[in-house]
């Protein structure tokens, strides 16, 4: 699949198969994530990627909007560290990279918000985060069982040349 056709048919995915994910298959679409861009390339992320159901379960219970973290194979967690120029804009497009990786591997995802939410801080205490660094992003990955398209804003409602 090439990377139009991934953005394309990219959808937020809320229903699992219960499938464990290969660990290369997870790999390659962290190592997407790795090669994004970043402000000074810097590079002050930190991808934590959690598939011991357990713990998947405990993220789910802290996420307002996120209980379906429980059933995805796996969730990623993308840390920055605080003092990066673009922590949270290095994150988001951290994050893109990789659930467009995903998509390309015959993936679904789900983005949680988590720059200073409610669960934040409980999800780093869980996961061990390190002083320095908090959660910016994370996302559900797993095999879908059940993809529902939303539909999107028309591109004449959204582009605009020259001027707003």
């Amino acid at each position: 699949m090439d990377a139009i056709e991934a953005m394309k048919s990219r959808a937020s995915v809320r229903k699992y198969d219960p499938r464990s994910i290969p660990k290369e298959i997870v790999e390659d679409i962290v190592d997407c994530g790795r090669l994004a861009p970043t402000g000074a390339n810097a590079q002050g992320w930190v991808f934590v990627v959690v598939t011991a159901q357990e713990v998947r379960g405990q993220i789910a219970d802290l996420c307002r909007y996120g209980k379906f973290i429980r059933d995805a194979g796996a969730c990623v967690c993308v840390f920055c560290r605080k003092d990066t120029l673009c922590e949270v804009e290095d994150a988001c497009a951290a994050t893109e990279n990789m659930m467009i990786a995903a998509v390309a591997h015959g993936l679904g995802t789900c983005w949680v918000n988590s720059h200073r939410k409610v669960h934040s801080t409980d999800i780093e205490r869980l996961l061990g985060c390190p002083e320095g660094y908090e959660l910016v992003t994370m996302f559900s990955l797993g095999y879908p069982a059940e993809i529902t398209r939303k539909s999107k804003k028309t591109l004449e409602e959204v582009l605009r040349w020259e001027r707003f």
